[in-house]
């Protein structure tokens, strides 16, 4: 079973905490890590992203690269109804996924309230023209089509996830080029945070003007990186 106009072929597989990943057949690449798909989203985007960026804040804008499963906005929307913080986050995805795969993943059961659930649901069927409100707290468009097509408004966002398939499945979209554009779009000392920590995509950010380190990575990952927008 394909993804809509997507080349990748995927299966559903459960990762070490019990939370499922979606793997690309005959590929080393998957959704999530098999380390373990909620941990590692916890570690590299909540942890290290989210809970840096919103301490001082009543709101944020947030930026994803890669909406993909959904386990990001998931678990940034519990964030954000814990806090009562308010969030507006676009999401970017050029292959979303299909509503049977999207079944089959139990992010929400894990979460245990049950209007995750709804919660879920509702971030996969966010339109891109105007917000879609959850829990009056968390405000979600997404643009289904690639980055390189998608206007991103000028010094908008907080924190950025970048959540892509890796650089050897997907190199076009770790490029100076592509960071240079989300650069643009990202306030001063804003974040991005992304699970690699590869020499070629440090060398990519710095070429686009982020102040880059690497920290350290979740379960079975040593190092990722976090770069700030000088």
């Amino acid at each position: 079973m394909y993804l809509n106009n997507n080349p990748f072929q995927i299966e559903l597989t459960e990762t070490s905490d019990g939370s499922h990943t979606l793997k690309l057949v005959g590929a080393d690449e998957q959704y999530h890590s098999l380390n373990g798909a909620m941990q590692e989203s916890e570690h590299v985007f909540i942890q290290a992203g989210f809970n840096l960026v919103i301490e001082n804040k009543s709101s944020v804008n947030i930026l994803e690269i890669g909406l993909g499963t959904g386990l990001n906005a998931l678990l940034t929307l519990k964030k954000s109804f814990e806090l009562q913080k308010q969030v507006y986050y676009d999401a970017i995805e050029a292959y979303p996924l299909e509503k049977d795969w999207l079944n089959r993943l139990n992010y929400p059961s894990l979460l245990r309230e049950d209007w995750f659930k709804e919660g879920f649901k509702l971030i996969h069927e966010a339109p891109d023209t105007t917000f879609l409100s959850i829990r009056e707290v968390f405000h979600i468009r997404c643009f289904k089509k690639k980055i390189e097509d998608v206007e991103l408004t000028k010094e908008k966002y907080d924190l950025v996830y970048f959540d892509a398939f890796g650089p050897d499945t997907q190199p076009e979209l770790w490029t100076t080029e592509i960071f240079d554009k989300i650069g643009e779009a990202m306030r001063s000392g804003a974040v991005l945070v992304t699970y690699s920590s590869k020499g070629a995509v440090r060398r990519a950010m710095k070429e686009a003007g982020f102040e880059v380190k690497k920290i350290p990575g979740p379960a079975g990952k040593r190092e990722m990186t976090r770069a700030v927008k000088i």
